[in-house]
Parts: structure tokens; sequence; C-alpha cells
């Protein structure tokens, strides 16, 4: 029943400046108003007045000359909470036109309002039918699709600016354009390519891009929501799922930092770096690493880690829940990083079990498996991937006993462990995974899949990493300058397509 009480009158006295007491003021009125503390104390007064009736007769006179006072401030803030009515009506059609990522046309504006009066003409509270008219704003398509207007006809056209600053901003942060975006994108004349190239800058250095390592590169590599995989013998791995989600956070952190300091894209195999927490680095068998705290650790190649084929999150999610599987990271490493298709597999083939029985290593099943003639073809293309990183175990940890890692690839050449995929990857197959890679982002960036005629500019991607270095902000300004990324095709050419 007392409710919130001021007594801070010593405090704004003696120990506050103007401007201090002036804030003190503001944030008791906040509290005021959104606890409607005035109303509640009508409640309040009428509830103790009620006791008093009953066991405290000395009180009734007191509190019958609060009453009215009371009464009084009550009605005064109901007038005020009325005047405010129109202002959070106002804010919800701003919270629309950022919603909607696009200034409401006065149609637009009439129907939220009309909801509104609506909803109050039914008799529903204030607060009842902003909350709905809230929800209207969130369910609208306007806010759940990315929406662009085709261009008249079977030819392209540019997209507006404010649809490019949209597809800028949830390409590189998967949300909406900031206000800085907005005012850079302004206006009916396309905006230059120095311009969207400046901006594509700002927004790699800025820490919303730790969601294109999640939501681009984890995505692409199969590891996105790793930190909550339950798809591990607890038994055999118990320290698995305390280890999750720090194998997890080191690929992202890995990618972050890759993006924001605009590395190369190269270092996806032949990364000398790494991101460790203590945790992390004693699965590693990593020295020197001490607390929960994150950091950079270098000389990673020497440890077996370094670049996504040595990280555990990658290891393990290509593994099964009891055992290695050198066909799923066989599979993964000439589907995921080659881009390569492979047939789908013969009906009824038998499956493995999924652990090695006695007497077998985790390759030896495989070869057994692989042997069969309806499977070999496939098996000789992706399973020495596989063997290759046969001295990781389940969860990605290095095995404490060498084991056979010296394989011979479907085109003849013979490569050995971790060092021996990486450099074949490297050298041999180099334009292979770059390609992949442009391929990757540029379906990312554009929300489609890449089509034929986009072949000609992933070719001149790759041309413009060659010559700079393969520096990953190279890649990102070829995409956003592209006729592919800033033009949208006509409504006839879609309706073909």
């Amino acid at each position: 029943m007392i409710l919130f009480h001021r007594e801070d009158e010593p405090l704004r006295r003696l120990m506050l400046s103007e401007a201090e007491a002036a804030r003190l003021d503001r944030l008791w009125d906040e509290l005021f108003f959104v606890a409607r503390e005035p109303v509640l104390r009508v409640v309040s007064h009428e509830q103790l007045y009620e006791f008093a009736t009953q066991d405290r007769k000395d009180l009734l006179s007191p509190l019958e000359a609060l009453r009215v006072p009371i009464q009084k401030d009550a009605e005064k803030f109901r007038a005020r909470l009325k005047k405010t009515e129109p202002i959070h009506l106002a804010a919800v059609l701003e919270l629309a036109e950022r919603a909607w990522r696009r200034a409401l046309a006065e149609a637009e504006k009439r129907d939220l309002r009309g909801l509104y009066e609506k909803l109050c003409a039914e008799e529903l509270s204030h607060d009842r039918a902003i909350r709905l008219t809230l929800a209207r704003v969130l369910t609208s398509p306007a806010f759940l699709y990315r929406l662009e207007k085709p261009a008249a006809g079977a030819k392209a056209a540019p997209v507006t600016n404010r649809e490019l600053a949209n597809r800028l901003s949830f390409f590189l942060w998967s949300s909406m354009p900031d206000a800085e975006l907005q005012r850079a994108m302004n206006g009916k004349i396309p905006a230059a390519d120095k311009v969207v190239v400046e901006q594509a800058r700002r927004l790699l250095r800025d820490g919303r891009t730790r969601r294109l390592s999640v939501e681009f590169a984890c995505q692409w590599l199969g590891i996105r929501e790793f930190d909550t995989d339950d798809g591990k013998n607890e038994k055999l791995y118990p320290e698995f799922k305390k280890l999750r989600g720090a194998m997890y956070e080191e690929s992202v952190r890995f990618f972050e930092d890759m993006f924001r300091n605009d590395g190369s894209i190269l270092d996806l195999l032949n990364a000398d770096h790494t991101f460790l927490s203590e945790a992390l680095a004693k699965h590693y068998g990593i020295g020197g690493v001490s607390g929960s705290d994150w950091r950079r650790v270098e000389g990673a190649r020497a440890k077996g880690r370094g670049g996504i084929l040595g990280m555990a999150a990658v290891l393990a999610k290509q593994s099964g829940a009891s055992r290695t599987s050198p066909i799923l990271r066989g599979n993964w490493v000439s589907e995921t990083l080659l881009g390569e298709r492979l047939p789908k597999p013969p009906a009824n083939v038998p499956q493995l079990p999924e652990s090695v029985p006695k007497g077998l290593t985790a390759r030896q099943l495989i070869e057994k498996h692989s042997s069969v003639a309806a499977c070999a073809k496939c098996h000789a293309r992706i399973d020495p991937y596989g063997f290759a990183l046969e001295q990781y175990d389940a969860i990605g940890r290095l095995r404490p006993k060498p084991v056979d890692t010296t394989t011979k690839l479907v085109d003849g050449k013979s490569i050995e462990g971790l060092v021996g995929l990486r450099n074949y990857l490297l050298k041999d197959r180099h334009n292979a995974v770059v390609r992949q890679f442009c391929k990757k982002l540029l379906g990312y960036a554009l929300g489609r899949e890449v089509q034929l005629s986009d072949e000609p500019f992933l070719a001149e991607m790759q041309k413009r990493l060659a010559k700079n270095g393969y520096r990953f902000s190279v890649a990102v300004e070829a995409i956003v300058t592209s006729k592919q990324f800033r033009n949208i095709r006509g409504a006839a050419a879609s309706k073909v397509d």
C-alpha cells in the first residue's frame, strides 16, 4: 500500500547540480508514469480507509483529509494519460516506418490509425489497442519480407536507394540500415559506387558484422547453432556438452576477425592463428592460455590447428555420435569446400554400425564398406579427404596415438594428414576453393541461387581477388557494385523464371 515515496531532498540540496536534480526529477516522473502510481494510490487509500473503519478509527480523520487531494492527483494523471495516447500512436507509426524499412503511404497511416480507433471503439483499453496495432505492424509482410518492386517490362532496372541500403545492411549485418546508411543512400539519384563502397567498408568495421559470421560463414560450413548440438554419445564424450559452446565461438570469432580486419579468404585453410579460451585450449592441447577470456593465439598450425580444417566444431559436426566418419568429413570437403556434386547413393545401401567393431579401425570399416562395386566410384572421390583427418577423434581432439592418415586421392595424388590435405586444397584445388567461396558469398548477398548468367561475374571476382591478395573486402566491394546487387529484374522476366 505504501507504493513509491520520495525522500531525496537532502540529496538534491547537498550533492546534486541543477542538471542532475532535473534528471532525477525526470526519472521519478518516468517511474510514476510507468507504475501509474497516482491511480494506484487511490486504490491503496481506499483499502487503508476500509481497514481503519474496522480496527483503527483514529486514522479515519487524517485519511479522510487525504481523499480529495489523492483523487485530484489521480484525475490529473488520467488527463495526462489521455494526452499521451496520440503520442503513443505516432510512435507506432514511426516504428512501422523503421520496421517496414520505407516511408509509409498516407493510406497505410490511415489504416493503422483506423485499426487503433476501431479497437478503442470496441471498448478495449488504450494499452491493449496499442499492443494489437503494434502486432499488426510486426505481422505485416512488409516487416517479415524484404519486398522490392520489380522494374516494368522484362529488362532489369536499378533498385531505389532505399532498397539498395536494405540490401547492403541485410547482407553485412542481417538487420535494417542504421541512420548513417539511410542518410548516405538518401535521394532520388542512384547512389554512386564510391558511396556504396564507403558504406560497405564502414559496415564491415562494425561489431554487427558478427552476424555475417554466423549467418553466412557458419551456415555455409554447416555448423550454425553448433552450440546446441546434442549429437554425441555422452558416455564416450562427457566433456562435449560443456565444450560445444566454446567450439562454436572459436569459429564465429575466426570469421568475425577475418571480415572486420579484411583478412585473406585463403586463411580459411591456411591461417596460423585461432581464437581460444582456456577450456578450448586444453581440449586442443595448447598451453599458455588461462581464464575464460577469448584471445587470438598464433602458431596454430604447429599444434595441428589453424583454418577451418582444424576447428573442433567442423570436425565434430562431420562425425558420428560415437565415432569419426571419414565419409562425412570427405563429403563435406568435396561438396562444401570444392562445390562438387555427387550422385545420390544407390538404394538399399547397408548402414554402417554406430560403433567400430572390435578389431577394426574406423578407416578399415569404411574401406570395407566402400569396396562394394555400387559404392566404390563415389567413395574413391570422398573417402581419402576423410582419411586425411583421421588423426582427430569425434569431438575434434587429436588422438593420443598416431593413426594412418596417408591416402591417395582420385587424381592419383598422395597426401598425408591435415597438412597434406591443406596443401592439396591450396595448391592443386586453389581455383575450386576460391570459386566456391565467391559463389556462396554472392548467393548469400543476393538471397537467391547463383545462376548461369552470374558466371562471368564470378570469374571477374576471382580475378580481382587474385590481384589484391584475396582480401575479403575485395569480394564484398565487387558484389555491392555489381549489376546483380544494384539491379532488379523486370516483372515480365520474373514471371518467366
